[in-house]
């Protein structure tokens, strides 16, 4: 297959791409600048200029391809609301230009908006119409237009070497603070999955998943806050506390109400509908290696 990725030099897309290449795939990986169009060459991908604002390329991309792996997300939540708008406006063009083809449209998205307290599961559906929400659902409505669209929810912590994501502000948040903290008695949990099972999870996705399917990469199903705050505070040689949840969003910042959800997840329907088997090291044990604490986060 030919596979156009946007997002390709990402933390997720930069072990997408050599999975998709390493199965004997064709990648073709979507690039807004030169640093990132030159991961996207070196990783031994073609490399297509523009961003996401581009539907024209976006389009173009997606109508010379075999399948799309859309990754691409403009991270600032600062102005969410847009950035939300443009990611629905990237699927519907790329989903355009796919209808009638029966060619697959795979989208990273999430947990937001499912039933927190409870393990959730593929067949969950979000209550709410947050942003990415509505991206997901015009995902999945592509279905009915001839297009294999797939939604994959991404645990909360999509960990590994490098992330620079919700972990590793959690360890910056202790650093500044002079404390692990973790949301009331610690016990809400977060689902983990390594990067290298979500990209292989992708591979499989864009491979063989039926038309509307809804899948879970979780590796996990929920690792107590508590947890993570032990290790973090073990490594970093600070004390570890409670926080108020009331006083989540002030101590943690924006990951604040993110780090006090209860948002168990199970993917044992993905399992087994795709025959992905997680292998890669579990959250904690990923935190115990170290390389989180090697310098701190940005």
């Amino acid at each position: 297959m030919r596979v156009f990725v946007t997002g390709a030099s990402g933390f997720i897309g930069s072990a997408v791409v050599p999975e998709l290449l390493a199965a004997g795939h064709e990648v073709v990986g979507l690039a807004r600048s030169d640093a990132a169009a030159a991961a996207v060459a070196a990783a031994g991908a073609e490399v297509l200029r523009g961003s996401l604002d581009d539907l024209d390329r976006l389009r173009a991309g997606a109508a010379a391809s075999d399948g799309v792996v859309h990754l691409a997300f403009i991270h600032d939540f600062a102005r969410y609301e847009s950035a939300a708008r443009t990611d629905l406006r990237a699927i519907e063009a790329m989903g355009g230009a796919l209808a009638g083809s029966d060619r697959p449209l795979v989208i990273a998205s999430g947990f937001v908006g499912l039933p927190a307290g409870r393990t959730s599961t593929e067949r969950d559906t979000p209550a709410d119409s947050s942003p990415r929400v509505v991206s997901a659902r015009a995902a999945l409505a592509l279905a009915e237009r001839g297009v294999r669209s797939a939604v994959l929810r991404l645990a909360p912590s999509v960990h590994g070497e490098g992330d620079g994501g919700f972990l590793a502000t959690l360890i910056g948040v202790a650093r500044a603070k002079g404390v692990a903290g973790y949301p009331g008695d610690g016990a809400n949990r977060w689902p983990g999955v390594h990067r290298s099972d979500a990209a292989r999870l992708f591979r499989l996705a864009v491979e063989k998943a039926p038309a509307g399917s809804v899948l879970h990469g979780t590796a996990e199903e929920g690792v107590p806050t508590r947890e993570i705050a032990e290790v973090i505070g073990r490594h970093l040689g600070l004390p570890v506390a409670s926080v108020d949840p009331a006083d989540a969003a002030d101590h943690f910042g924006w990951i604040g109400g993110f780090f006090a959800a209860d948002l168990p997840a199970s993917s044992a329907l993905t399992r087994e509908l795709l025959g992905w088997q997680p292998t890669g090291p579990g959250l904690l044990e990923d935190l115990d290696q170290g390389h989180y604490f090697a310098a701190p986060a940005a």
